[in-house]
C-alpha cells in the first residue's frame, strides 16, 4: 500500500480518533488536529496540532497532500421551535463553514497529489426525516450538496465523498446512549440491531482515502446498520 499525507480535522476522539489509529497502522503520515481535547494517541506517524475552526487558523500541512477529513460536528436533538435562528448559524458555521475553511486552506497542497480524496460527513437525518433532527439535517444536507459540487468542481484529481452514519458510540451521542434502555432502544431501531462504533465509520474513510475507492466522487456513503433502506 501506498504511504500516504493525510489530514484529519477534529480528530480527538470519536471517529476521528478512530481514523488516526487506523491510518497510523496502515503507515499514512497523518496530520491530526485537536480543539479542546488533549490528544491521548501517540504514534510515530501521527503528528498533532491545535486548530481552531472559529479562528480559521491556517494548517501546518506537508507540500503535497493526498486526503482531507473534516470530522466536527453536533448532535443537538428537540423540537423545532426550541431553536433560535442562532442555533442553525452555530451549527452551520461548525459543519459548513468549517469545511469549507479546511478545505481552500489545503486545497493547492491536493492539487500536488496525483489522485487526492476528500472525505465529510452527513448523517441519515438528511434523507430520512426524522423529528427533532431539523438543526443538523438543516447543515448535514449542505454537506450533502457540497460534496457533490466539489466532486464534480475538482474533478478528476480530486474525489470528493461524505459518509452518512446513522447513531454511532461516540462522546457526541453520549445523552443518546447513557444507560442501558437507551442503547438497547437504540439497538433495536436498526436491522441489524446495534448503533454504531467509531471503527465502523473510520473503516469506510480509510477505504474512501486508499486507492480501492479511486473510481468512486460525488457519492453518499450510508454506512448505518442498515436503518435508512430496510425494513424487518
Amino acid at each position: 500500500m501506498e504511504t500516504k499525507n493525510i489530514a484529519v480535522i477534529g480528530a480527538s476522539k470519536g471517529i476521528g480518533l478512530a481514523l488516526v489509529q487506523k491510518l497510523a497502522q496502515q503507515g499514512h503520515q497523518v496530520l491530526a488536529t485537536y480543539a479542546q481535547t488533549l490528544p491521548t494517541f501517540e504514534h510515530q506517524n501521527v503528528k498533532w496540532q491545535s486548530y481552531s475552526i472559529s479562528e480559521d487558523q491556517p494548517l501546518e500541512i506537508p507540500e503535497v497532500l493526498d486526503g482531507l477529513v473534516y470530522c466536527p460536528g453536533t448532535i443537538s436533538l428537540k423540537p423545532f421551535n426550541r431553536f433560535s435562528t442562532t442555533d442553525f448559524l452555530s451549527d452551520y458555521q461548525l459543519q459548513v463553514v468549517g469545511a469549507v475553511q479546511a478545505i481552500q486552506n489545503v486545497l493547492p497542497a491536493l492539487k500536488k497529489s496525483a489522485q487526492a480524496s476528500v472525505v465529510l460527513f452527513s448523517t441519515v437525518a438528511v434523507q430520512q426525516g426524522l423529528p427533532f433532527h431539523s438543526l443538523v439535517s438543516a447543515s448535514k444536507g449542505a454537506i450533502e450538496g457540497l460534496t457533490r459540487a466539489l466532486a464534480a468542481e475538482f474533478a478528476p484529481k480530486i474525489r470528493v465523498n461524505a459518509i452518512a452514519p446513522s447513531l454511532t458510540n461516540t462522546p457526541l451521542a453520549e445523552n443518546l446512549l447513557n444507560s442501558d434502555a437507551k442503547r438497547e432502544a437504540n439497538a433495536a431501531r436498526h436491522p441489524l440491531k446495534r448503533v454504531g462504533e467509531p471503527i465502523d465509520i473510520a473503516n469506510m474513510a480509510t477505504f474512501l482515502l486508499n486507492d480501492e475507492s479511486s473510481w468512486m466522487s460525488g457519492q453518499i456513503l450510508h454506512v448505518d446498520g442498515g436503518i435508512s433502506t430496510l425494513r424487518v
